[in-house]
């Protein structure tokens, strides 16, 4: 399971919510709703945004679980280098 995806799960169950309510506030169908919260699929940005609102939740904190699963995503793929790039973007950040 993803970190957003989980955090997801949390939240809608924090708040008695069934999987089908938050897919039918995104009008996206339960299933992918499901995949998201697995870590399955991936949410897009203004999908995260959206969740975040409906379940009224930091939406900075949603799109920062977000953007770390993307980039752990990204760089799973390239382990020998993974390191290596992820402190050259850090550097480039702090510019």
């Amino acid at each position: 399971m993803s970190n957003l995806g989980q955090k997801i799960r949390e939240l809608r169950e924090e708040q008695n919510l069934l999987l089908r309510q938050v897919a039918a506030h995104l009008e996206v169908d339960t299933a992918l709703m499901s995949k998201i919260e697995r870590g399955e699929r991936k949410a897009s940005r203004q999908q995260v945004v959206e969740i975040a609102r409906f379940l009224k939740a930091n939406e900075e904190e949603l799109l920062t679980l977000w953007l770390a699963d993307k980039i752990e995503s990204t760089i799973v793929e390239e382990p020998k280098v993974a390191y290596q790039a992820m402190k050259i973007a850090n550097k480039k950040l702090k510019k």
